[in-house]
């Protein structure tokens, strides 16, 4: 993963609305959860909810969804996984044993 993208993505999810949207999202699996439901359980107003769903959508981490009137939004995993396997991946790559 490119440091910007990541940077982007970190930058998205550092907001506590939009990571707690996140949050949710993930707890809901892989079918989505509709919007209304969001909403509803974060009490978010409407418009606000629909502005950090879009950032969330503009970076790669949520898709949405239209089934009839429903509109649902997807946690993409791969890229959350990919995200956190960008800030592992070198992990103590640099540490130095004390042979002592």
């Amino acid at each position: 993963m490119q440091i910007e993208i990541a940077a982007k993505r970190l930058a998205e999810l550092g907001h506590a609305t939009r990571l707690e949207i996140f949050r949710y999202l993930v707890k809901g699996g892989k079918t989505g959860v509709p919007v209304g439901e969001i909403q509803s359980a974060l009490g978010v107003p409407g418009s606000t909810l629909s502005h950090h769903i879009t950032r969330l959508v503009n970076v790669g981490l949520v898709v949405q969804r239209r089934e009839g009137r429903t509109l649902y939004c997807v946690p993409q995993y791969t890229e959350l996984d990919a995200l956190v396997a960008f800030l592992q991946d070198e992990c103590c790559i640099n540490e130095t044993t004390d042979s002592t």
